[in-house]
């Protein structure tokens, strides 16, 4: 395995590691062994969330008796200092562990900045958090093009890595993710399969790896074939082909009518709907086998796809010309089903 350094971490890592995502669809016995054949291939990041249900707890006990092989990272939606400071605690004990390498604010949104970054925020529990020695990094996760151009702009001196969706058809962060590059911040691809409408994982996690725009992709991994299949591209990184580069146009093409790439631009939604993330959950739905998980989260949504009146202000500010409406129509029907 060839490691490549996480930004100003200085954290060694590999190029193509592992999303703690799918996990939840297994066991802990499962998760052990696709620990263990990590560890074996040597794929030694690990990200995992707060919010992924039973993530944090069965890679705890996977971890047992190695923690120290691994880097591990996690993050939490809370945006106060308060709770934070909880998340944390909660994450290390989660996790059975006494520091986590990285910990990240995960999905900052424009409304959250003043809050984060401000005197009772959740910026300043991961800096007290540092100097306890409970974490080692601070990162920030994001999904709107707005949202990370503000980060790299404004944040830079703040933060050590951001994590951002890229892949060979959403690569409206390709510009800011490498100005965050320059400026020595760790650059993370999530989503580097589309959320699962990428089937060529090869080619997907290739063209991640050999873009020089993110230092690591973090594709979900629940079971170990597909750890198996991910560690492969880590000896793979010989220059795409002229053939990969026309597959990757043709996929482009075929994706890109009904594709939302979650760069927020249809937002504000009249009705209050987060429409990016409605096709979020739905792609768990359908791809991830995730159905429970994603039907709880679409529950929990204070407003979701059913409450569409078919305005089309969405539609006219989508610069991909998605048709939102029907879009949503469809989330509503599998999630109905």
């Amino acid at each position: 395995m060839q490691y490549v350094r996480l930004g100003k971490t200085g954290l060694n890592v590999s190029p193509v590691s592992f999303g703690g995502i799918p996990i939840q669809r297994g066991t802990a016995e499962d998760t052990k062994a696709v620990v263990d054949k990590m560890e074996e291939l040597g794929i030694n990041y690990i990200d995992t969330a707060r919010g992924y249900t039973v993530s944090e707890e069965y890679l705890g006990a996977a971890l047992r008796g190695r923690r120290e092989r691994f880097i591990l990272a996690t993050k939490s939606m809370v945006r106060d200092y308060a709770g934070m400071k909880k998340e944390v605690d909660i994450s290390l004990e989660k996790l059975e562990t006494e520091y986590i390498d990285l910990y990240q604010i995960h999905n900052i949104k424009t409304a959250d900045f003043d809050k984060i970054f401000g005197d009772d925020g959740a910026y300043k529990a991961l800096v007290e958090a540092r100097q306890e020695g409970k974490i080692g990094h601070i990162g920030v996760t994001a999904h709107s093009i707005d949202d990370l151009k503000r980060i790299v702009k404004d944040h830079a001196h703040q933060i050590e890595t951001i994590m951002f969706p890229y892949n060979l058809v959403e690569v409206q962060g390709e510009e800011a993710l490498k100005e965050a590059k320059a400026k020595d911040i760790g650059t993370i691809a999530m989503k580097p399969l589309a959320g699962g409408n990428l089937e060529n994982w090869r080619l997907a996690l290739r063209f991640v790896a050999l873009s020089g725009t993110c230092d690591i992709s973090i594709p979900g991994m629940g079971d170990v074939g597909e750890v198996e299949k991910n560690a492969s591209i880590c000896g793979d990184l010989s220059p795409l082909t002229d053939a990969e580069w026309t597959e990757i146009h043709r996929l482009r093409s075929e994706l890109g009518n009904q594709f939302c790439r979650r760069c927020g631009y249809c937002a504000p939604c009249t009705e209050g709907i987060d429409i990016p993330t409605n096709f979020v959950f739905a792609n768990y739905l359908r791809k991830y086998g995730l159905a429970d998980w994603a039907k709880d989260r679409y529950a929990s949504l204070k407003v979701n796809a059913s409450a569409c009146i078919e305005c089309g202000i969405c539609e006219e500010r989508c610069p991909y010309d998605l048709p939102i409406i029907e879009m949503l129509k469809k989330v509503e029907a599998d999630f109905a089903r």
